[in-house]
């Protein structure tokens, strides 16, 4: 059969891993999973006593594309929380996971043919998905000295959009507003759509992430429950944009997903009111951000930037090796601990870098990390 050159994507190495993984557990070998952005606990006890109420009363069929009323009202509400922002809860579009966010924002705002810049390193799908959609992603070679994060004099004027994380994945570093500020306002100068990606957000460690709302109202602005409010299995995300750009986006989720999952509205409705159970999860992740800070150069791993949130540690290996796929690998097979390779992340330079997660349980990355200082012990690791 026939196939397009839209669906020539680079897989996800990192479900590949787990994949790997999977196999190795099968196979009756414990193993310590550091390779997945996956919070260590479900959904907090108030979402799931929601929709244990809801089946009760409602057949959780179809909703009006946009998402249920109630939940659009307390995403809203949560900019006012987190941000002072005085958010219009008809701006705020409930998804289907951020994944369907990006698909609609691509989609609303880029010509095929069009370029995206996005950081490197960063998340694979963005790349992957601008490719199925004919754009043309423009990698931004960030700089350690930047913390990762892209500067305005990165932008051109051949390009039509601009896609920031902060905090970022895989370095959790963060944007500060005067570094926000400057590069909406360079987007807007040299006339280039602003995506901001903030699926992180309310995962700090003392350094509250700035929101693009903050700055500006002509942006995009895409969220998830996945990560604060540990749903990453109910594929529930939102996104606010400008208000002219409602109706376009309402007309574009009734075609490609009707509306996003009932159930999970209910469940991420319960969510927005479980805020201690979700701070002691931070707290627990702050806990495990110290853990690892303090051991990983005890296992070897030294190069390594402090993030400032998420729940991931990037780190340099190019003094062990110029293979991280296969360095990922052996870690895996010899220490029975899960890693993701760079290359996921950066294809230029990610064959000399590592992503290590910390949202699994103190426990687990405790043992990790002395599988880890058993095997360098034991290992003979070569450098490029």
């Amino acid at each position: 059969m026939r196939t397009s050159t839209r669906g020539e994507v680079d897989p996800f190495i990192v479900m590949d891993v787990m994949e790997a993984a999977r196999r190795e557990e099968a196979a009756g070998r414990g193993v310590i999973h550091m390779e997945v952005g996956q919070p260590g606990r479900g959904a907090p006890e108030a979402a799931q006593a929601a929709l244990a109420a809801a089946l009760g009363q409602s057949a959780l069929g179809y909703t009006v594309a946009l998402g249920i009323p109630a939940l659009r009202e307390g995403i809203a509400r949560l900019y006012g929380d987190w941000y002072g922002v005085d958010l219009d809860p008809a701006r705020v579009v409930v998804t289907s996971g951020s994944s369907a966010a990006f698909l609609l924002a691509f989609t609303s705002l880029f010509e095929p043919g069009e370029r995206v810049a996005i950081g490197e390193p960063g998340y694979p799908s963005y790349r992957n998905i601008l490719k199925c959609l004919d754009l043309e992603p423009v990698g931004i070679q960030t700089r350690a000295e930047d913390r990762f994060q892209p500067r305005p004099e990165d932008l051109g004027a051949d390009l039509a959009g601009l896609l920031v994380a902060s905090p970022a994945n895989p370095t959790g570093t963060v944007l500060e507003k005067p570094e926000m500020a400057a590069l909406i306002g360079a987007a807007a100068e040299l006339g280039i759509a602003f995506i901001s990606d903030e699926i992180y957000h309310g995962i700090d460690f003392g350094r509250r992430a700035v929101s693009a709302l903050e700055v500006s109202d002509d942006v995009y602005v895409i969220n998830s429950f996945s990560k604060y409010f540990c749903m990453t299995g109910w594929r529930i995300g939102w996104m606010v944009v400008p208000p002219d750009h409602v109706r376009r986006i309402e007309r574009l989720t009734q075609n490609m997903f009707i509306c996003p999952p009932h159930a999970s509205q209910v469940v991420a409705l319960g969510a927005l009111s479980a805020r201690e159970e979700l701070e002691a999860q931070v707290r627990a992740y702050g806990a495990n951000r110290a853990l690892l800070l303090e051991g990983l150069p005890k296992a070897g791993f030294g190069r390594i930037t402090a993030p400032d949130g998420a729940f991931y540690i990037y780190a340099d290996v190019s003094d062990l090796t110029s293979d991280s796929r296969d360095l990922a690998a052996r870690i895996l097979r010899e220490a029975g601990v899960a890693l993701t390779p760079g290359l996921d992340f950066d294809p230029k330079r990610g064959h000399r870098t590592l992503r290590f997660s910390f949202a699994g349980s103190t426990e687990d990355m405790e043992e990790g990390l002395r599988r880890l200082v058993t095997w360098r012990e034991g290992a003979r690791v070569t450098g490029a």
